[in-house]
């Protein structure tokens, strides 16, 4: 029974089989969950049996449409229906904006919901993944968040508040600076999907400036914050265009009828609901203290529904999984898939307090045995054993991180393979190597603003190459300019290119017009005010090329290899600044 158990992590291409299959090769019942980010008190025992009484009607007949579950959600959320796109799950949602929207180029922290990873690189598109440091508690740096997208030359950024797995949380005046700075992008997508459990703020979320803003989609979750997963719902807020775009493509019926029955059941348990997250946010603090107990074990701050653990050395992550599971039919989440992760975090979700004694007493006895601080031992040398292959793995595998070869380029009708548009610009045909040692980075500066052309809407001017790595030949490495970059190595060269001039930078949504290849020249620059530097439209990069010398997924997960060595795993610094690890009242 137990080797039928462990052996559908190995089966699934999803990081863990579904409590169905599970209870399936049971006596029918799953184990304690703490893999799902799942609210477990919500809905109250009274609403699931109102539910179960109304079963048939439910399953019977159909839903009303999506506009009129959307309308009603709305209501509720005092939100314009104009800017609002319900879907069947986040996760339908995400497909389709990467389908519309992410035209070549995609950047995204790792480690993070994979599936901001694996669906573009799914559609060919070029993903650029920048690397969160254990060494300063997986938190984002924002300014070299933004430097990282500059060099890259990447169009569409996410950022998810708070993070999973690790729970990091980002400040609201900090996003929207972020925001500021990134105005000319495609895209800017706010995955918000576990912001409801977060209290290191009264109003962290920026569905406001979203629907404000030309370029930015807040992504929100009913079926985590709800503790409903089987019923699959979720939200986008955006400006009425993106959020048309996005409403026009899905089905009239997309939602089912146990959502239309949920969310107009909401109004009625406002109240309970409020006391779910409430009581979700003291269990964190408790379940942080127990866990922090345990010797060796690492427990960093979180502002979600869960929280991120670094295992004791020599604990290997899928033995600690697979006997947490038959011994003591509990379920956990193995980070090892997660790109940008290992084996030696797991990512436990916040339960009640019984459960939680139940998941400390199992940990001490797989981690430590009968004597405690004895960790379990690593796998022997030559042992095959594998988290479960998700897609993503095979597509790191296979392309690098760099989508299906050739797409993007065939889409742009050119086969250049790099973008080299700084050299170009430069005159020298060849790329110039960024010199790029670690340092302290400075704060991100808010540029000024201009008025766009007839819109209405504030826009930042061209930043400077200083503080954004965004101008000219100079953010690519020429003199008076480093960039500010983590683990850089160096990347071949390819064989030089003539120049494709680029039509300038416009906010709509449209690819963009390519012209004939032209000899090159050094491009007329428009005047700009004393002190800026002018901003040169990226070049769009082929997929499957590493541009201006950034990170492939293979680097992000530490592969080997010739110029390649893994960032060392240096643990939690400065521990006595954070009063304690469930990340109550901390700064981002």
């Amino acid at each position: 029974m137990a080797d039928n158990v462990t052996s559908l992590f190995r089966s699934t291409a999803a990081h863990s089989p579904s409590m169905a299959a599970l209870a399936r090769e049971s006596d029918g019942t799953g184990p304690v969950d703490f893999c799902i980010p799942c609210n477990p008190y919500f809905p109250t025992p009274a609403m699931m049996d109102t539910m179960s009484a109304r079963l048939r009607d439910i399953i019977t007949y159909y839903p009303s449409s999506a506009d009129t579950i959307t309308a009603e959600l709305c209501n509720l959320l005092q939100l314009p229906p104009q800017a609002v796109a319900m879907g069947n799950g986040s996760t339908e949602l995400i497909t389709w904006i990467d389908h519309l929207l992410v035209r070549e180029s995609l950047a995204v922290p790792v480690p993070t919901f994979g599936r901001w990873t694996d669906q573009p690189m799914e559609t060919g598109k070029r993903v650029d993944m920048f690397p969160l440091q254990e060494s300063s508690g997986f938190s984002l740096d924002l300014a070299q968040y933004a430097e990282f997208i500059r060099a890259r030359g990447t169009r569409v950024a996410v950022i998810c508040n708070p993070n999973n797995p690790d729970g990091g949380f980002l400040h609201k005046h900090a996003l929207v600076q972020f925001m500021d700075a990134m105005a000319d992008l495609d895209l800017i997508i706010i995955d918000e999907s576990f912001l409801e459990f977060a209290d290191a703020e009264a109003e962290p979320s920026v569905v406001q400036e979203a629907m404000m803003r030309p370029n930015v989609i807040v992504l929100r979750s009913l079926g985590k914050n709800f503790g409903l997963h089987g019923i699959r719902f979720g939200y986008m807020v955006a400006n009425p265009s993106l959020a048309g775009r996005v409403r026009s493509m899905l089905p009239k019926w997309n939602l089912n009828a146990f959502a239309e029955y949920v969310v107009f059941m909401l109004k009625e348990h406002g109240q309970e609901y409020s006391q779910s997250l409430h009581q979700v946010r003291r269990d964190r603090l408790d379940m942080a203290s127990q866990l922090s107990s345990l010797p060796g074990l690492t427990v960093y701050p979180s502002q979600g529904n869960f929280l991120f653990v670094r295992l004791p050395v020599g604990a290997e992550g899928t033995v600690v999984r697979d006997r947490m599971l038959t011994e003591h039919r509990i379920l956990v989440r193995e980070c090892g898939n997660k790109i940008g992760s290992s084996s030696r975090f797991l990512r436990l979700v916040v339960r009640p307090q019984v459960d939680v004694r139940r998941l400390v007493s199992g940990l001490e006895q797989v981690l430590y045995g009968t004597r405690k601080g004895a960790a379990v031992p690593e796998l022997s040398a030559g042992t095959n054993y594998s988290s479960g292959t998700a897609a993503v793995d095979r597509l790191v595998s296979a392309t690098n991180g760099g989508g299906m070869p050739g797409l993007a380029a065939q889409a742009l009708g050119t086969g250049m393979p790099g973008g080299f548009a700084a050299a170009a610009a430069a005159g020298t045909g060849m790329p110039t190597p960024i010199a790029a040692p670690m340092q302290t980075p400075t704060p991100m500066q808010l540029p000024a603003a201009m008025q766009s052309g007839g819109s209405g809407m504030q826009m930042p001017a061209a930043m400077t190459a200083q503080s954004y790595g965004g101008g000219g030949a100079q953010s690519y490495g020429g003199p008076g300019t480093q960039m500010q970059m983590p683990m850089q190595p160096q990347q071949p060269q390819p064989v030089p290119q003539p120049q494709i001039p680029q039509p300038q930078m416009q906010m709509q949504m449209q690819p963009p017009q390519m012209q004939q290849p032209q000899p090159p020249q050094q491009p007329q620059q428009p005047q700009q005010p004393m002190g800026q530097q002018p901003m040169v439209p990226q070049q769009p990069t082929p997929s499957g090329v590493p541009a201006r010398n950034g990170l492939t997924a293979a680097q992000v997960r530490g592969t080997t290899g010739p110029g390649l060595t893994p960032a060392p795993a240096t643990g939690w610094p400065a521990a006595q600044s954070w009063p304690n690890a469930a990340g109550m009242g901390q700064a981002g």
